[in-house]
This record gives structure tokens, sequence and C-alpha cells, in this order.
């Protein structure tokens, strides 16, 4: 018996890296996977090991971050095997390069992957728990990046921060329909991260960034287990699970004659600061990690 028997789950690029491994073990764990990837040569190859494990999975090579494209994804896993039970938004890319250097296509072409990749498919799936009264769980794939910060990744980071923020409102909205929404910010060794900070330690009696530790818990997130849980950010990497605490105000300056005048901050502002752990300065996000790939300046 497994966590996902006799479960429909969708996975958005899950091709290579942390996707394939998600699709991998949820079939493992019982479900019939749709795996949903543009390099139609990858994705097959994902179909072909699931079958070979004694799995059943359907390849789809359509665009997640298209609208039509996304309903056909989720129409996909309906018609092929009777309804949809998770859905995994894990598709993305990176076009890292400082704000002052990015272009517009930089920025956009990352937006699109990450945060349209997530409202489609999100959006067709909720529309069809909510008309056939159906329970379901969305995972949503955040980042470190965009709850920290991480420099040279303004447009990942921001739609990464904003999937966070979409899984929270996501919970909010679906929770009366039994439908709960959770995301991860995922650290493993994949063809993006070793693109962007070059060669990831491996081997060792336990691989601690190889990408198939990530799935344990998007599958447990995937599943009537986890029914009680919503609108939540985890970090996982290796065998560590990390929660993250939402923005939280730490402090508060008031004027109690009114409005504030300008002037009257310059002396003020600065007490917000007194007796929390925050910089008044600019910060590398990054060096609050538990767990790093890299050392980060």
């Amino acid at each position: 018996m497994g966590l996902m028997d006799g479960k429909v789950a969708i996975v958005t690029g899950a091709g290579r890296g942390i996707g394939r491994g998600e699709a991998l073990l949820l079939a493992q764990e019982g479900a019939r996977v749709v795996v949903n990837e543009l390099d139609a040569e990858a994705g097959q190859a994902v179909v072909d090991d699931i079958a070979k494990a004694g799995g059943e999975a359907a390849l789809s090579t359509d665009d997640c971050s298209d609208y039509d494209g996304a309903k056909a994804l989720v129409q996909q896993a309906i018609d092929t095997y009777g309804g949809l039970d998770a859905l995994v938004n894990n598709a993305g890319i990176l076009r890292d390069r400082t704000i002052a250097k990015m272009t517009p296509d930089e920025w956009d072409a990352v937006v699109k992957v990450h945060l349209r990749g997530h409202y489609a498919p999100t959006h067709h799936a909720f529309g069809w728990w909510k008309d056939n009264g159906k329970p379901g769980h969305v995972v949503c794939t955040a980042s470190t990046s965009g709850l920290l910060g991480n420099f040279g990744q303004a447009n990942y980071g921001a739609a990464k921060a904003g999937i966070a923020a979409f899984a929270t409102i996501g919970a909010m909205e679906m929770w009366r329909y039994n439908v709960t929404v959770n995301a991860i910010a995922p650290a493993a060794r994949t063809r993006m991260t070793e693109g962007a900070y070059g060669a990831i330690e491996t081997g060792g009696d336990f691989d601690f960034w190889h990408p198939d530790n990530v799935a344990p818990m998007v599958v447990y997130l995937c599943s009537d287990a986890s029914s009680h849980i919503s609108g939540k950010v985890f970090g996982v990497q290796g065998n560590v699970v990390e929660l993250y605490q939402p923005w939280t105000s730490f402090g508060e300056i008031v004027n109690e004659s009114g409005r504030w005048e300008p002037a009257d901050l310059v002396d003020k502002v600065d007490g917000l600061f007194d007796g929390f752990p925050i910089a008044k300065e600019a910060t590398n996000g990054m060096a609050r990690l538990r767990y790093t790939m890299t050392q980060r300046s």
C-alpha cells in the first residue's frame, strides 16, 4: 500500500531533476501520473521508467504556462484516468542577471514560466474540484531566492516570492472545498542550480543534494494524509524538512497626534530596529540558510 494508491497526479516540468523524482515516487506510491514536459524525449523517458517499474503514466507536452495548454493538461488527466487528485507545479527556468543588465525578455520569460505556470494549471484544477465536489492537493514550488533573496535573481526571486503568496491565498480560497495548497522551497543539485552556482558536491553514504530527496515531502503533501495542512511553505533538502514563518511585523512606531510629518520620521524610524535581529543595511538573505549548496558572500 502506498500513500497515493488509486490517485491521479500531474507533475509539471517532470522530465528532469526535482520534477522527475517527484513523478517517479508518486507512481511508486500508487498514483497514476501525467508527466508534463516540453521536451518530449525527456518526458517520455520518465513515462517509460514508471512503466518499467510497474506504474502507470502518460506524457503531456502542453505548455503549462499557457492558459489553453494548462486546460488541456488537466483535461488529459481527467480523460485518461478519470479524475485528478493532486497537482505539482514544478516547471521552472532561470535567466539570471542583475536588474541593471536584465532584459525585458529575461524578466518576462521567468515570470511567465513560474507564475503563469502555477496559475494556469491550478486555475483549471480548482475549477474541476469545485464543480465536481472533489477534494484535491496542490504543491507549489517556491524558492529561498524568493523567501530570502539572492543576488542576480530578481526575476526568479520575485516570481518565487509570488508563488509563496499564491499558495497562501489559494489555500484560503479552497479550504472550504477540501482542497489544500502548500509550497516547498527545495534545494537540490540540478541543471538549474549547477548552471547558476557551479559543481555541487556529490557522493558519500548519503547524497544530501540529490534531487530525489525532495520527492517524499511532495508525495506526502499530495496525499490525503496531509489534508489538515494548507497554506504553508516548507524548506526541503537532503534529509531535512523546515517550516517557514510568513512575513511578521516585528514592531511599530506610533504618532499619537495623527499623521506623521516626514521630518519627524528622521529620528523615529531607527527605533523600529531596536531589539530585533534586523539590519538596517542591505544584507545577503541566503546567509540565513541552515543548509547551503555553495558558499555565498
